[in-house]
């Protein structure tokens, strides 16, 4: 059965740390769908064109065996149950799908929008964050709505998007989304 990854991520802007999980995602699983959207819990200072062009820079400058790696707009929306209905127009129902969340997020998923029906569609990965522990009292609310789901064995960079434009640590990002950056003027 064919694996697909879904890794939709605010990206604002992508660090080091969104390379290393596309990386680890594109060597586990047969397609990777990536996009940028607004999460609707955070306040963005960049548009959502930008983050897509940063987006781009950071896939194309990943080295990988294979070209498994798909940036599309068209699975870019807010709702990740209205991203998987994109996703199954492209690779259709039959493919296993798995949603990649980092640690942060399983707090609040309990409120995301008709989580139980995303959840009967998906599994979900969920990627370790450095300052945000698995409690398990938020796995076990996940199990209770019927999630399924895996902790990716991936030790990510420590570094977050919220860090870099908190204190411009250029440390945090791969040399061509620095250039962009600098290039359109943005995180001032």
């Amino acid at each position: 059965m064919t694996k697909i990854a879904l890794f939709g991520t605010s990206a604002d802007p992508p660090t080091a740390g969104h390379q290393s999980i596309l990386r680890w995602l594109s060597t586990h699983y047969d397609w990777v769908g990536v996009w940028t959207s607004d999460n609707p819990f955070k306040t963005h200072q960049t548009s959502w064109s930008h983050r897509m062009a940063m987006l781009k820079l950071l896939i194309d400058d990943i080295n990988l065996p294979r070209n498994n790696i798909y940036l599309s707009e068209k699975l870019s929306h807010r709702c990740s149950l209205i991203s998987l209905a994109k996703a199954k127009e492209i690779w259709g129902n039959n493919p296993d799908y798995s949603l990649v969340i980092g640690s942060d997020l399983v707090s609040q998923i309990r409120r995301w929008y008709h989580i139980e029906d995303l959840l009967d569609q998906v599994n979900l990965l969920i990627v370790p964050r450095s300052g945000y522990d698995l409690i398990q009292k938020d796995l076990i609310a996940l199990k209770k709505l019927g999630g399924n789901y895996q902790i990716a064995a991936l030790n990510a960079p420590a570094v977050s998007s919220t860090a870099y434009r908190e204190n411009q640590n250029q440390n945090v990002l791969i040399q061509p989304i620095q250039e962009y950056i600098s290039q359109e003027q943005l995180y001032r």
